[in-house]
């Protein structure tokens, strides 16, 4: 079930320190640290490499607030963890064939 998150709290810095975060500890230890699943639908672009918007979002809504999301408390698609990350001035397109990471 999802609810209504208040994303005000989120930078784009916050988003900067998950990417950085997936980077360093690589997708299977970011998921399994985090609670998210690898994306299916979309991806965020960011300095040639592509990230999981919703699992990005919600690591990032953690650094900012301190709070854990579940991954059913909010959407990850157009309507939800993509149009938050665009408003922060993110790039996150359909996910492309070839691109997808673990």
């Amino acid at each position: 079930m999802t609810h209504a998150i208040d994303w005000t709290p989120v930078t784009r810095a916050d988003v900067d320190r998950a990417a950085a975060e997936y980077d360093r500890v690589g997708p299977h230890q970011f998921f399994a640290v985090h609670g998210f699943a690898p994306t299916t639908t979309y991806e965020l672009v960011r300095e040639g490499r592509t990230y999981p918007p919703k699992a990005l979002l919600g690591a990032a809504y953690e650094l900012a607030t301190g709070r854990r999301l579940a991954p059913e408390e909010f959407e990850g698609g157009r309507a939800g963890a993509v149009r938050v990350l665009e408003g922060l001035g993110f790039t996150v397109r359909r996910q492309q064939h070839g691109t997808s990471r673990p």
